[in-house]
C-alpha cells in the first residue's frame, strides 16, 4: 500500500473531486488517496465519488483551521 497526497485547498467544486478523479487512476488496489480541501460541499462530494467509483471512504474529518482530510483506499 502506497499512500499519496491530493491539496486541493482553494478550489471550488467540482474542481477538487475532478483532480481526485485523475490522481486516482494511476493508484493500485489498497493505495490510498489523503486530500486536504476546503470547499463546503467536499464533504458530500467525496462520499458521492466514492460511492461512484466504488472506492471506499476510509475517513473524513474537519481539522481547528477549517481544513477537511479525506482519505480513500483504491478498490
Amino acid at each position: 500500500m502506497a499512500e499519496h497526497f491530493l491539496d486541493a485547498t482553494g478550489l471550488k467544486c467540482p474542481i477538487p473531486v475532478l483532480r481526485a478523479r485523475k490522481s486516482m487512476k494511476p493508484l493500485v488496489a489498497g493505495d490510498e488517496l489523503v486530500i486536504h480541501a476546503t470547499d463546503p460541499s467536499a464533504l458530500l462530494d467525496f462520499k458521492n465519488f466514492c460511492e461512484a467509483t466504488g472506492d471506499e471512504l476510509l475517513s473524513s474529518e474537519v481539522r481547528e483551521d477549517d481544513v477537511m482530510v479525506f482519505r480513500i483506499r483504491k478498490n
